[in-house]
């Protein structure tokens, strides 16, 4: 179905979900690499993407050397003992280290001066247009880190810090990369919604009863930054994968 100009595509299980994202990912991948010699892609890093991750790294037929690869956030000052929570360390583990990137560029949530950082990544997208991002939801809605009190439209920045909101950090302890709260960073470093929307193929992967209220109220809300989501219903090339869970409280 559509919404807008966003696709919608409800796979029969999480697993066929993620399947049905990988195929369209391959396919976007083959068919841009046939009219440029690279492109760049910005990878979410959460459970919810893990399927598709999984299947993408199965195929034979995808050139990852001619694929500069980023992320869209990480944690600022995460503690040691949480290190494999990281998102840079997330997608070392299930993609950034198991195939052949031309780069592989990852945000310093440690670095000493947050907007020397933010300045370095901005400068690396700039001169790296993107061509796809494969990403998800928030539980509150949001798109990266960019929660409904600071998500922008119209944002000035490329790269920003940011304060997580309770909800945010709460869906890192749903998803088990925490044990606890108090063990999820307050501050993380994000792409802001204009440098996502800039992608030129968007591909949302969310599974999950727990992302079910915020499918709903991306597909049927205003769209405004209430539920940053719901920008993705004005990007001419964006597809959004759902399993029965995320999708059970849409009106099919």
């Amino acid at each position: 179905m559509k919404k807008d100009l966003l696709l919608v595509k409800i796979g029969s299980s999480r697993r066929e979900m993620g399947q049905l994202a990988a195929e369209d990912i391959r396919a976007k991948i083959i068919e841009l690499l046939g009219e440029k010699e690279e492109i760049n892609m910005i990878f979410a890093a959460a459970p919810s993407q893990n399927e598709v991750l999984e299947q993408l790294i199965a195929y034979d037929d995808i050139e990852w050397s001619r694929i500069n690869a980023f992320h869209m956030d990480e944690y600022i000052g995460l503690a040691e003992e949480d290190a494999a929570a990281g998102f840079g360390n997330f997608l070392r583990a299930r993609l950034f280290d198991r195939v052949p990137f031309k780069s592989v560029n990852i945000l310093n949530g440690s670095a000493e001066d947050v907007d020397a950082e933010c300045a370095r990544y901005t400068e690396l997208l700039k001169n790296n247009p993107t061509d796809i991002v494969v990403m998800g939801i928030g539980e509150n809605g949001h798109i990266a880190f960019n929660d409904p009190w600071v998500a922008d439209f119209n944002d000035p920045k490329t790269v920003k810090a940011v304060e997580l909101d309770e909800m945010c950090r709460t869906q890192q302890v749903n998803d088990g990369c925490f044990p606890t709260i108090d063990r999820v960073p307050r501050f993380a470093l994000t792409l802001t919604c204009p440098t996502l929307f800039a992608g030129k193929h968007l591909f949302c992967i969310v599974p999950a009863k727990t992302k079910a209220q915020a499918v709903k109220n991306t597909l049927n809300d205003e769209i405004t930054v209430d539920c940053p989501a719901t920008i993705l219903r004005r990007h001419e090339s964006a597809v959004l994968y759902l399993d029965p869970d995320s999708s059970s409280l849409l009106d099919k």
